[in-house]
Formats: structure tokens, sequence, C-alpha cells
């Protein structure tokens, strides 16, 4: 599979989180899948690249033209995509991947968590989600949603389009985990849209 990982390029983090993602890099290629990544050799970012060509495995990087001219662009990847803008990498990462695997990170991180779990919802797409979470960072963040949905404002399905875990075996085995969701009916999907 074409694993895409969302996680931290701050480099100010500690320590914990880069071995995080060198385990994560290096369960990748010892499973034989290929990462889709933000292109960047800095923090998280570039840790779980290097552990994944350090284990054999392949890296598709997607950064913005703009990060490459500020010398963080990762031009060991087996391939480096340069799009224009933000949104641009973004659409190809998603587009690249075949599931998606999210570690602790910034804001960054969240907005691409909530895209790919909001389509998902919205069964736009039915790839797997994952949330890798050892340390509880973002238990808050969990908090917040199941209170949104007990107040109405989530589909019931909120929760079902994403698997929460603490290990990178137990990651790993959701990611691998092929399940199709039914996606939703017209009018439903016409009632998330219009809110």
């Amino acid at each position: 599979m074409f694993i895409c990982v969302f996680l931290a390029s701050h480099r100010k983090i500690d320590r914990k989180y880069l071995t995080l993602a060198e385990e994560v890099g290096a369960e990748l290629a010892w499973r034989g899948h290929t990462l889709v990544s933000g292109g960047a050799t800095v923090s998280c970012m570039g840790a779980v690249a290097r552990a994944v060509r350090a284990g054999g495995g392949r890296t598709v990087g997607v950064i913005p033209q703009a990060l490459v001219d500020v010398e963080v662009a990762d031009h060991d990847s087996d391939e480096l995509v340069v799009t224009t803008d933000m949104r641009e990498r973004k659409g190809v990462m998603d587009a690249r991947s075949d599931a998606f695997l999210v570690l602790p990170g910034g804001i960054g991180t969240l907005e691409e968590l909530f895209e790919i779990w909001t389509t998902r919802t919205l069964g736009l797409h039915d790839r797997p989600l994952v949330l890798l979470d050892p340390w509880g960072l973002y238990a808050p963040l969990r908090s917040l949603v199941e209170g949104m949905h007990a107040e109405g404002f989530t589909r019931p399905n909120v929760f079902d389009a994403i698997s929460w875990t603490t290990t990178v075996e137990e990651a790993f085995e959701h990611l691998e985990k092929r399940t199709r969701h039914l996606e939703p009916g017209i009018e439903e999907l016409g009632e998330a849209t219009a809110g």
C-alpha cells in the first residue's frame, strides 16, 4: 500500500516523537509499503522518510515550492513532487494514498487529519484512517469530538471512520484491515454539506 503519514515538522519537540517516527518508518518498510509524506527533511517528517529508506522501502515526498525554496525538501526521496501551494500538496498526497496514519503533530497535522476524517465520515472514501497516539496527546481532541457527537453535531459514524491506537503494531494492523463502510444516501449527504 501507499501509506500517507501525517506528523510533526516542528523541530522543538521531545526526542520520543522522533523515535516514534523512526519506528513507524522501519515498520512501514518491513511490511513492504510505500511512504507518502510531506517531503521535508525536518523533524519527524524527515525521520520517518529516512527510516523507510534505511529499511529498504520507497518514499514519495510531496512539498510546496515555498518550502523547497527554504531548503527543507527531501531530495533523497524516491519521488519528490513539488506543488504550487499547500492545498495542492494535500490533494496530491490524498490522491496517491491507499491509507492514512496520523502521528502526534501540530495544527498542520490536525488540519490534515480533519480533512481525511471528514471525507471518510461523509462516505467520500473508504480508505483506512488510523491515529497513533502512545502518550495521549490527542485525548482532549477525542473528548471534544465525543462532546460534539453527544450534542448532535456529528454523524453517527464519526468514530467508525477512524481507529485510535497506541502502538505501532496495532496501528499497522488497522491500516492493513481493508474495511468498507456504506456510503450515505444523497439526502444525508445534502444535510451534512448544508450546515
